[in-house]
């Protein structure tokens, strides 16, 4: 008898697996998963984004699910053949439930499942105009008093928010609510981002002028539109600027520029939002149904409230509103903080004749730009990637198949590589007085970043000045701000002309409580992390990012964020999950953690 195949190991799977949910068999279906699975479901079953781990999890979202999910069809997705490695067979897979098409990838150990994740692509009678469906754009053919695609993009823009009334309101016009924005369009669905600033663009275009991505534009494409081939690697921050408010007027958006939300109030009765907006100096009340705050995670400043702090003398602001060097040329600064934002200021006054000091309060995770480059993004976002025939759907849906349960299994290999491949770096580092910590479990940026969102930096060139001394540094809290600097608690002063805080920002929730009130941001409790019980993300363990992208405790209250790569991946499910409830889509929400943190 001839040796089987992987793909024939995965099709027999994939056969007896649909063959048992459509006979109702869970008892049956969850035999197929190993003692130790993950399946991880981005809107599909749990109209959620869950995981479930382990046999009796699975079988208990199958129990409230698996009828009106009602999948079927589970295949090899076209073109695609399962390999095997290390004892490990994967496969991407297609299905469909009764209302959506999907799309995943299953790991098999030993002949069962481990790892399955299950994704929605599509609803059913409601797809994408892309491809051979996309719009004619010519009006062929004749017709008195036709109007022009022009004026018909004039009267929508006029009309929406006045005589018609948005389905969802997006507050913010980063990237996050840009690229949420662009998704709803396609998918029909009526909406207005409002944004403060004159333009869009203008929330990276206003920071320190020497930021640029840590990010590389692999990772950082936006939905339907990637950057073109010849875009550097780490944008500035005046291009991705420039890039977005492109993309916002490309992608046909409704876009409110000088727009403040003033309040905002949910109307149990109705199902409605009334969203009072100041509109470029006019009161505009808006009546969506539904409400997403896309304010960033960089955006609830985290301002300390030091004693002495209103008897400086010199200039002191939040690291957000840092407006450069230039002014400070010649004279002393102190830069309370020692993350991204803290080191590139730092460099960049160092750069401009200031002598400056980094107040580290804390140790702090670093890993050099290139490192991470070649060893943590590599195999999925790189130029050898790409020619690899590595696309960007499939990059993002591989590293979202990786259950967060185990991810730091698959993070601290890497990260070790990184620590023995530079350490003459960091000995430097050290050498020099700087405390460097490889996140709680040594699982470094990636971990940090989605149990916390801060306590790292990507090195650009900043931590050769510390270890040149070029850069000073300083250790431990601040007692007190005096008129001519920082008093630290170990009694050292710290002279300065300006002081930067770079002391991080505050939980998105903060927005909920400026917005609509205390009680609906203590309701939907903290936003972010994981419940991993390590540094600044305290247990019980949720096993997904808390409120992000998905149903919160406050009906029809959504908070998209993150960086450019999350706000591509996660705005895909996100409008989904809000197309569904425009088109009265029974959307049964399994999974919804309780609330444990207020912020």
């Amino acid at each position: 008898m001839l040796d089987t195949t992987p793909t024939d190991q995965v099709t027999a799977i994939l056969n007896d697996f649909g063959a048992a949910l459509e006979a109702g068999d869970i008892a049956r279906a969850t035999a197929m998963f190993q003692d130790d699975c993950y399946w991880r479901d981005l809107v599909t079953f749990t109209w959620n984004i869950a995981t479930l781990e382990g046999r009796d999890a699975i079988a208990a979202m199958l129990a409230a699910q698996l009828a009106q999910t009602a999948p079927s069809g589970w295949r090899i997705a076209e073109g695609e053949v399962a390999t095997e490695d290390g004892g490990v067979t994967t496969a991407w897979i297609s299905f469909e439930t009764a209302v959506a098409r999907g799309h995943g990838l299953i790991r098999l150990k030993n002949g069962l499942i481990w790892t399955l994740l299950t994704t929605m692509v599509e609803l059913k009678g409601h797809e994408e105009p892309l491809g051979f469906a996309r719009p004619l754009g010519a009006k062929h053919g004749a017709g008195k008093h036709r109007p022009s695609w022009k004026e018909e993009r004039e009267a929508e823009a006029r009309d929406l928010g006045y005589a018609t009334q948005p389905y969802v309101v997006i507050i913010g016009g980063g990237q996050g609510g840009i690229a949420l924005g662009a998704r709803l369009r396609q998918l029909n669905v009526p909406t207005i981002i409002l944004e403060k600033n004159d333009r869009p663009g203008d929330s990276w275009r206003n920071r320190y002028k020497s930021l640029c991505l840590h990010d590389p534009v692999w990772y950082d494409h936006l939905p339907y539109l990637p950057f073109p081939p010849n875009w550097p690697v780490f944008a500035p921050k005046d291009k991705i600027g420039d890039w977005l408010e492109m993309y916002t007027k490309i992608m046909e958006l409704n876009y409110w520029t000088r727009t403040t939300c003033k309040q905002a109030s949910f109307d149990e009765a109705t199902d409605e939002w009334t969203v009072v907006v100041d509109r470029d100096g006019q009161e505009v009340v808006l009546r969506p149904k539904q409400l997403v705050l896309a304010t960033g995670m960089s955006a609830k400043a985290n301002l300390p409230n030091y004693p002495g702090m209103d008897r400086f003398r010199g200039d002191q602001h939040h690291s957000s509103k840092h407006p450069g060097p230039d002014a400070y040329r010649g004279k002393r600064a102190v830069v309370i903080g020692s993350n991204n934002s803290a080191h590139d200021i730092c460099a960049a006054l160092w750069e401009n004749d200031v002598d400056v000091t980094m107040v580290q309060r804390s140790t702090t995770h670093i890993v050099r730009s290139d490192s991470l480059m070649e060893i943590g993004l590599g195999g999925l976002y790189s130029e050898q990637a790409v020619r690899g025939g590595m696309t960007t759907d499939k990059a993002d849906l591989i590293f979202a198949s990786l259950p967060y349960r185990i991810l730091h299994e698959f993070q601290i290999p890497l990260y070790d590589q990184m620590r023995e491949r530079d350490a003459d770096f960091y000995a430097g580092l050290e050498k020099a007085g700087f405390r460097l910590d490889w996140g709680d479990d040594g699982s470094g940026l990636f971990m940090k970043y989605l149990r916390r969102g801060s306590g790292y930096y990507i090195d650009v060139g900043a931590s050769q000045l510390i270890i040149d001394g070029k850069i000073k540094l300083a250790h431990g809290q601040v007692k007190e701000i005096t008129e001519t600097g920082v008093l630290l608690e170990d009694g050292t002063e710290l002279p300065a002309d300006v002081i930067v805080y770079a002391t991080g920002y505050g939980s998105m929730n903060g927005w909920a409580a400026d917005l609509i009130g205390q009680d609906v941001a203590d309701k939907v409790g903290k936003c972010w992390g994981l419940g991993s019980a390590t540094t600044k993300d305290p247990g019980p363990w949720v096993g997904e990012q808390r409120n992000m992208w998905k149903p919160t405790k406050q009906p029809a209250l959504w908070f998209h964020g993150g960086n450019l790569h999350q706000s591509r991946h996660y705005s895909q499910f996100l409008s989904l999950q809000l197309k569904a409830r425009m088109e009265g889509i029974a959307t049964p929400v399994y999974g919804m953690p309780e609330t444990y943190h207020l912020g």
